[in-house]
């Protein structure tokens, strides 16, 4: 008879939690998908006295991530800590060390140490899963280093954090401002400990570059991402958005080129009618495009316990069932190292910014855009307000070297009240 799959679970949070609930109600079910008994043997987290409305009672405790990394009587180590570095890292490399298999739902962990952590595994003969690490219950990992091995990826793109998905699309339908929003949010449990991570475009930056590696086949290079975050939209920016038939969504897209590998995550207006355009609320949506396949949407909860114990235990099943290949599709020490590369590609951009009002304060503005080459498609003058003048410039395609030496002479015409909001149009 095979033997069970033994398991220590590191960090008893609302996923730690959520994956010790589906092995324990499901575990009949699980073992006829698997052919094999999967229990869990030890657990880890920082307070073994916290009530977390869970018996853990049957199972060993071990106050040290590192050591339960290391016993003799697991077969795999889920790591649910989070975090880049400390426990985290520390307790994943003695896992490998130790030859135990790993799942995690650490994107930091993986978007930093990732291409480390590959090589160490795959030289034992290891498999890291991270099913849960992107966009929650969603399958993309999986979708793209299996589903659509077959296919030359061109682009990957997406809304991954629904943190900013969720205060983007209330503030238009509450005409609610960010900083509202934002407080909301943190009090209903959707910011991260350190709430930069998401409203900063962080967290949603660091799935991007894993996604990136998998579909590329780069190394994982989280610092060659273009990173911007939401804390500058307004609301005035999502009405007038609206006003043209877009909505302002966190984007990340990531696509290669003779120019390197594109990676960036920023607030875009998209086509209200486009997929991402009609994406509402907390869900995530990764569109993935591919030489044969096309184009293939996947649409679902970015987070929560459920979605993503979920992904965990099917990263666990996978395990189960014997499956084993390379942690990013590719072998690790194969992956190329792409270099970074800005967009080359150009885009109309909306331009929101307040002038000093005073004559002649609008046509220094369109002189730096046309010494820039940049043509101005409209450009609207709303809510004159003493001593500034609120001005909206949408521009006909450019690129963003071309925009940042604008933006930078207009830096010079001393008529700027505030630093420009420029944002990427993207009619998808």
């Amino acid at each position: 008879m095979t033997e069970p799959l033994r398991l220590g679970i590191a960090g008893l949070g609302t996923v730690g939690v959520g994956v010790v609930r589906i092995i324990r109600k499901q575990a009949a079910l699980l073992a006829r998908r698997t052919g094999r008994e999967i229990v869990i043997s030890a657990v880890s987290a920082r307070d073994a006295g916290k009530d977390r409305g869970i018996n853990l009672a049957p199972f060993v405790w071990e106050q040290d991530a590192v050591a339960l990394a290391s016993r003799d009587d697991i077969d795999i180590f889920v790591e649910l800590m989070g975090g880049s570095e400390g426990a985290a890292k520390d307790a994943t490399e003695a896992a490998i060390a130790a030859g135990k298999h790993v799942v995690t739902a650490n994107k930091a962990l993986l978007a930093i140490h990732g291409q480390a952590l590959a090589e160490a595994a795959e030289a034992k003969g290891l498999m890291i899963r991270f099913e849960a690490a992107v966009a929650g219950g969603i399958p993309v990992v999986k979708a793209l280093s299996e589903g659509l091995a077959g296919n030359e990826i061109t682009r990957v793109m997406g809304v991954m954090n629904g943190t900013c998905n969720y205060i983007l699309t209330r503030m238009e339908s509450e005409g609610a401002g960010y900083d509202t929003l934002f407080e909301e949010a943190g009090k209903l449990g959707y910011l991260e400990a350190d709430p930069n991570l998401d409203v900063g475009g962080i967290d949603a930056g660091h799935k991007l570059a894993i996604l990136s590696a998998i579909a590329f086949g780069t190394r994982v290079n989280f610092a060659g991402v273009e990173l911007e975050g939401i804390q500058r939209i307004e609301l005035e920016d999502i009405r007038q958005a609206a006003d043209m038939g877009y909505r302002i969504k966190l984007l990340g897209l990531a696509q290669r080129s003779a120019r390197g590998l594109e990676q960036r995550m920023q607030p875009c207006l998209v086509p209200t009618g486009s997929p991402l355009g009609q994406l509402t609320g907390g869900t995530n949506m990764v569109v993935i495009e591919g030489d044969a396949v096309e184009q293939i949407v996947l649409r679902g909860p970015g987070a929560g316990e459920g979605p993503t114990a979920s992904a965990v235990v099917g990263d666990i099943c996978d395990l189960a069932r014997g499956l084993r290949m390379p942690v990013f599709g590719q072998p690790a020490a194969g992956l190329s190292q792409a270099p970074a590369a800005r967009s080359g590609l150009p885009a109309p951009y909306y331009l929101r910014m307040a002038l000093v009002d005073k004559p002649g304060a609008l046509a220094r503005i369109a002189a730096a855009l046309g010494e820039s080459g940049i043509s101005i498609d409209r450009m609207r003058q709303y809510g004159h307000c003493e001593p500034t003048a609120p001005v909206l410039i949408v521009t006909h395609k450019t690129t963003r070297e071309a925009l940042d030496l604008a933006l930078e002479a207009m830096a010079g015409t001393g008529v700027l009240a505030s630093t420009p909001v420029a944002l990427r149009i993207e009619n998808l």
